[in-house]
């Protein structure tokens, strides 16, 4: 099944991709996997976005013939993590909301006095 993603058209919203995830999910999928079983899933997804992190951009090298896709993990990441704010009501349009809200006023002046990373550009 592909998804209802036309690159003509607008990108998804958070609230497509929760619609998305939902459909799939709910009848290719068959239903959503326990909350414990996606929260283990998604401790997973974030260890393969840090093996393709080190190996790119830290010291690892890469095994022969491994073709992983930094691109690749974090939909996978996207897609777990969706597939958790669906099973628990959490509508993400709102969550990155308030989270960007509490880091603007939180971290309003963290980080003044910094002007640059040695990490800025790995780009």
């Amino acid at each position: 099944m592909t998804p209802d993603i036309n690159t003509s058209t607008p990108s998804p919203t958070l609230a497509d991709v929760q619609r998305m995830v939902d459909r799939w999910i709910t009848s290719t999928g068959r239903g959503y996997f326990s909350p414990l079983t996606n929260a283990v899933i998604l401790a997973e997804e974030t260890g393969e976005v840090a093996r393709v992190m080190a190996r790119r951009y830290g010291d690892q090298v890469a095994k022969p013939g491994d073709k992983s896709s930094l691109a690749d993990e974090l939909a996978d990441l996207l897609w777990v993590l969706t597939a958790i704010a669906n099973q628990t009501g959490i509508d993400l349009t709102e969550a990155f909301a308030a989270n960007l809200a509490k880091k603007e006023s939180r971290d309003s002046t963290r980080f003044a006095a910094r002007t640059s990373h040695p990490d800025n550009s790995l780009t």
